[in-house]
């Protein structure tokens, strides 16, 4: 962690699976738990991150008045209220990174009526080993400086990209979600393969080993997805009769459409 880290106290206000992701990656990226503060609504959760993590645990209004940087990880539903309280002790120059999805900067800043920097992350559960992707927004009184440490912060789970804040929920829907499409898929793979004759165990190392494998040569060949896709299929092949099916079917569209779906629900829950 650079310097700019140094001495100040992190907290996080929900500790469900991607604020606990982000807390791991902190501190495999040599921070200090004596730095992390965390406070959840279920105690039992709380519990459980501070003896897993030797963080400290502390009620909202202690986190508002000891943190520099506060993790808003609350379901978005949950977040108004946590604004609610939060605003009662927050310091006027603590950054707030928000990761709960769908929710505005605007939100946020209209919630708390001060001047703190805001800015909104979606990151994605690759995160938890170190392989996530997070896109990153500033909100109205969010600077550079508040940019780059946010930046750094994430860079300990993975890759950081900056966007503009109205193409969040495209994030959201692509990245923030698409794990679970992959996920998805690789399900279907596995199942396939038994109903081919292969056992679970073989079918799952092979979908495994493909998935990776393949991701693994998009990212390194230098060639794009179309391209190596192309370089697989050979005319009237095995693959060939394969992608037909998705053609017939409409795979491209039934993707969009999957996709368009996860960008509305994410405008609904602003």
């Amino acid at each position: 962690m650079k310097a700019a880290l140094t001495n100040k106290c992190i907290g996080f206000i929900g500790v469900g699976v991607m604020g606990s992701s982000i807390i791991k990656s902190l501190l495999t990226a040599a921070l200090p738990a004596n730095q992390i503060c965390i406070a959840d609504k279920s105690e039992e959760r709380a519990n459980q991150i501070t003896t897993t993590y030797k963080v400290q645990k502390q009620s909202i209004s202690q986190i508002g008045q000891n943190c520099e940087v506060i993790f808003l990880a609350v379901k978005p539903q949950d977040l108004g209220d946590v604004l609610v309280e939060l605003s009662k002790s927050l310091k006027g120059e603590t950054l707030l990174i928000s990761i709960a999805a769908g929710k505005t900067t605007r939100f946020i800043e209209e919630k708390l009526s001060t001047n703190n920097p805001v800015v909104r992350v979606m990151p994605n559960t690759p995160a938890q080993i170190g392989k996530g992707v997070s896109a990153i927004s500033g909100g109205t009184n969010a600077q550079s400086a508040h940019l780059e440490l946010t930046k750094e912060l994430f860079s300990a789970s993975g890759v950081v990209v900056e966007v503009p804040e109205e193409n969040q929920d495209a994030v959201t829907a692509l990245s923030g979600s698409g794990p679970a499409y992959f996920f998805y898929f690789i399900e279907s793979m596995i199942k396939s393969g038994v109903q081919l004759g292969l056992t679970n165990e073989i079918a799952t190392q092979l979908a495994i080993g493909t998935i990776t494998g393949s991701a693994a040569m998009l990212q390194e060949s230098g060639l794009d997805a179309a391209t190596l896709r192309k370089n697989v299929t050979s005319p009237n092949g095995t693959t060939a009769a394969a992608l037909a099916v998705f053609a017939d079917k409409d795979l491209e569209k039934i993707i969009s459409d999957a996709m368009i779906a996860a960008k509305k629900r994410a405008r609904e829950l602003a």
